[in-house]
């Protein structure tokens, strides 16, 4: 009788400790689920919509001097908005016209935000992911993960309109907010404690990387076929020494120096007009929690995962952050629906 009474108390237990594990587990992924993406707008932001007859050239040198990353296109035959002009665009077609630094892209001088689209939907099946803005978080999350992109607009259903542009950092950023304002009465995960080391959070194999002495040109071939926002940069000796981003390529149109794309890493690194701080890292046994305030303090996409001798053994971007802390919760892997 004795044994079996402890075996039931045992399993109870069991059992209590299992559901407290799966509500820890999914206390992120229900948080995004009872908030929508109206709430994840800030107060003031800055908005630039292209026409599409808007000269190609001239898009990204605002997108530049505005100090944004991607645009809603609206087309005035159709009057409605037909997709967002981003910097993979302008990788895309640095990448596709560049002979060598003797050939001028007249095309990129002379081509139409439209005419650009009409010979990229021939290689592609390009169309424009939006979402409302009382859809919840959730769903702005699979949508940015299931469609592998970075921008997704918060389009008004009656008016039309464009409200906001949602992006994986905002989103981390208001549920970083939530929590630092209510820590008194609303508990972090117990999750959040783990190492990356044990939540296996992130890329750790056949990760892209480029030499410092390798050309402009062969980061954006990685760009295009790898499809990734950011390049470590390392030496001969594999060490970590720089990170390009494909933001740092738009700089290429203020730079003018897109026509020389043979330019080693190195160089261009140095030609950088912005400043940008050292390459922000992580080590293994960090905690999530750790991770995630440097990366909402350096207002950085990605951190490079190191190891003492500085050598580049993984990434963790925003993307594998709110895969494994929302959707794997649910039972929803974007990442590998896509």
């Amino acid at each position: 009788m004795e044994k079996r009474l402890i075996r039931q108390i045992s399993f109870q237990e069991m059992r209590e400790q299992l559901k407290n594990a799966e509500a820890d587990a999914e206390m992120y992924m229900k948080f995004m689920k009872n908030h929508c993406c109206y709430e994840a707008i800030p107060t003031s932001c800055k908005l630039v919509i292209f026409d599409t007859t808007l000269q190609v050239k001239k898009a990204f040198f605002a997108l530049v001097a505005n100090g944004l990353r991607a645009a809603p296109l609206w087309d005035s035959k159709t009057q409605r908005f037909v997709g967002m002009l981003t910097i993979t665009d302008f990788i895309n077609i640095l990448h596709h016209y560049y002979r060598s630094p003797l050939v001028e892209m007249n095309e990129l001088e002379r081509h139409q935000i439209g005419t650009w689209r009409d010979v990229y939907l021939q290689y592609s099946n390009h169309c424009l992911h939006s979402i409302t803005p009382d859809a919840s978080l959730f769903d702005a999350i699979y949508s940015l993960l299931r469609y592998k992109i970075h921008r997704l607009p918060v389009i008004d259903p009656v008016s039309g309109n464009v409200l906001h542009i949602l992006t994986h950092k905002r989103i981390l950023k208001f549920l970083h907010i939530f929590y630092s304002t209510q820590k008194e009465t609303v508990p972090k995960p117990c999750f959040m404690q783990k190492t990356i080391q044990d939540v296996g959070i992130g890329t750790f194999r056949n990760i892209a990387t480029v030499q410092q002495t390798a050309s402009v040109y062969d980061a954006l071939s990685v760009f295009v076929e790898r499809r990734v926002s950011a390049l470590p940069v390392v030496n001969e000796q594999g060490k970590v020494v720089a990170l390009y981003s494909r933001f740092d390529v738009i700089n290429l149109d203020a730079q003018k120096t897109y026509n020389n794309l043979n330019m080693s890493m190195e160089e261009a690194i140095r030609r950088r007009c912005c400043f940008v701080e050292g390459v922000i890292k992580c080590l293994p046994d960090e905690t999530l929690q750790t991770i995630i305030d440097r990366i909402i303090k350096a207002e950085v996409h990605r951190l490079v995962l190191v190891d003492k001798e500085d050598v580049c053994r993984g990434i963790i971007s925003l993307s594998d952050l709110l895969q494994a802390m929302v959707l794997t919760p649910a039972g929803n892997d974007a990442l590998l629906a896509s």
